[in-house]
């Protein structure tokens, strides 16, 4: 009978060894349900747009691509002083303007080419006025303008975008005039390295 009380003592202990792994088990399992949980639901999904619906393509989206892998060239221009188009008083202007180009060899033809993009530009601004000037979309038309009347001389012409834009019912409609290619600029950018306007 010595036998019965050991055989007893230990068949607990094995019960509770199984016990204790299958809580762990379970314990370990909960955890990871947890943790996955809690990474789908703080992790968005790359394609939702704004309103929260996921996108129906999974693309990746390309990356931009720089046009030219060469810095751009500069070519500044000595500032312009010039008497403005206001009627009613008079008021100049003093811009320096810096044509930025892709193509170094452009920019040295352009150079060839200066004292007549200097008599384009000085037409252009002489023909503004000061309340066209103060603004921003003022500054604007008129950096498209310049950029226009820059490669003029050099046999390029450009559209003038403000020709596209749709006019007012009242004013009266012209002709359309027949759509040519679109011709690329090779002049990227206009910048003003000053700009005053008395």
């Amino acid at each position: 009978m010595a036998n019965a009380p050991a055989a007893e003592q230990a068949a607990p202990k094995g019960g509770g060894g199984k016990k204790l792994i299958i809580i762990l088990a379970a314990v370990l399992v909960l955890v990871l349900a947890g943790g996955a949980a809690a990474l789908m639901l703080l992790k968005k999904p790359a394609d939702e747009d704004e309103d929260g619906e996921v996108a129906q393509t999974h693309a990746p989206k390309p990356k931009a691509k720089p046009k030219n892998t060469q810095p751009p060239t500069f070519v500044p221009l000595d500032p312009f002083t010039v008497n403005l188009a206001d009627k009613d008083v008079d008021r100049f202007a003093q811009v320096g303007v810096t044509l930025e180009v892709d193509d170094p060899q452009f920019a040295e033809q352009l150079k060839a080419y200066m004292p007549a993009v200097r008599s384009n530009v000085l037409m252009v601004l002489s023909h503004k006025t000061a309340v066209e000037l103060l603004t921003r979309e003022g500054k604007e038309k008129l950096a498209r303008d310049i950029m226009r009347e820059a490669v003029r001389p050099m046999g390029i012409e450009l559209d003038d975008e403000d020709e596209d834009l749709p006019a007012d019912d009242a004013a009266p409609r012209k002709k359309k005039k027949k759509r040519r290619a679109a011709v690329e600029s090779p002049i990227t950018q206009v910048l003003f390295s000053n700009f005053i306007v008395q």
